[in-house]
């Protein structure tokens, strides 16, 4: 009969399933190329209980994205680590930006006051103040001309 359906395992994109030779064919290199972009860091397989190499869809494409950069855009592989880097941190940058509009969202570490009661002020060095409606603020109107140039 098999094992029902819902404890098949599942992969998605990042699970470590190919070995270095299917990886290599997969992404049109030669297997040494895979282990020098190990060495330099550009991508780093899984490594298997063996210690074997195991590379992913993702690591795949990401074979792939080196290999264009390389040959088609004429970029050192100095060059390609400073571009998948920067791309890292974006990535992980939109995820820290994506939590906090989903902690705005619920509320969190937003008063619960209404928005109308909330007013704002700027302090003397730039910075934001949070007035309440029944404070009053100074202002101040320049009465003299401004006098540019020197002294």
């Amino acid at each position: 009969m098999g094992i029902p359906f819902s404890q098949v395992p599942t992969w998605d994109d990042r699970t470590p399933i190919y070995v270095i030779s299917v990886a290599a064919q997969l992404a049109g290199m030669h297997p040494q190329t895979l282990r020098q972009y190990d060495r330099l860091g550009l991508v780093v397989p899984s490594r298997a209980s063996s210690r074997g190499r195991r590379y992913s869809a993702y690591d795949v494409a990401k074979l792939r994205y080196v290999q264009h950069l390389s040959q088609e855009e004429g970029v050192n592989l100095a060059g390609i680590r400073h571009i998948l880097a920067l791309q890292s941190e974006v990535e992980d940058l939109r995820k820290r930006v994506n939590q906090l509009l989903a902690e705005v969202q619920r509320g969190v570490g937003v008063s619960r006051r209404p928005a109308a009661s909330r007013v704002f002020s700027a302090g003397p060095a730039g910075d934001v103040i949070a007035m309440g409606r029944q404070q009053t603020t100074t202002r101040w109107i320049r009465t003299q001309p401004l006098e540019l140039g020197s002294r």
